[in-house]
């Protein structure tokens, strides 16, 4: 298993969640299947080149595959969450939501200055949280080689916007719509 059209039949979508005219991408069914699982996480390898320090996850699927992607490489993981969620000193930054802002937030040490970072998460929209852990790995000092994504949603953009701001984006899949 290993074509775009193999693992978009493992994800779900659920009409109007979560509010009507959404079409909602599960990935949990993608997460059950053992051989997906495997080939998404070797997927997702295969397009890093050169060495990576650390696989920053976004808070929550992309902990599930940043995980696993950060073991394959070789890397550590590091857990971007939305604020307040970790103990310790962080660093936090807002983005935009549909309706007001939100704030993700990592360790003020968790990043060493120069280290390799690999932005993951389960799906790009808008682009919203990948753009604030971008941003937050480089306040850190961190280098972002790059971003990675199970789904891309491109209508809405958030690729597109990684790209502008020079983060190489590449997604395994893409879903028309929303």
């Amino acid at each position: 298993m290993t074509s775009a059209d193999e693992l978009k039949a493992l994800v779900r979508t659920i009409p109007d969640f979560p509010k009507p005219g959404i079409e909602y991408r599960d990935i949990t069914t993608l997460l059950l299947d053992r051989t997906g699982l495997a080939a998404a996480v070797d997927a997702l390898a295969a397009t890093v080149d050169g060495p990576i320090d650390l696989v920053a996850a976004i808070e929550a699927r992309g902990f599930a595959i940043g995980g696993a992607l950060a073991v394959e490489l070789g890397a550590g993981l590091l857990l971007i969450r939305k604020d307040g969620k970790l103990p310790g000193a962080t660093i936090a930054e807002d983005y935009a939501l549909e309706y007001g802002t939100d704030r993700l937030a990592m360790h003020v040490d968790a990043v060493a200055p120069s280290a390799r970072v690999l932005v993951i998460d389960d799906l790009i929209a808008t682009g919203g949280t990948a753009l604030a852990a971008v941003r937050l790995v480089r306040r850190a000092g961190g280098v972002v080689v790059g971003a990675r994504f199970l789904i891309d949603l491109p209508a809405l953009g958030g690729a597109a916007a990684l790209r502008a701001d020079g983060v190489e984006a590449i997604s395994l899949m893409a879903f028309e719509g929303d």
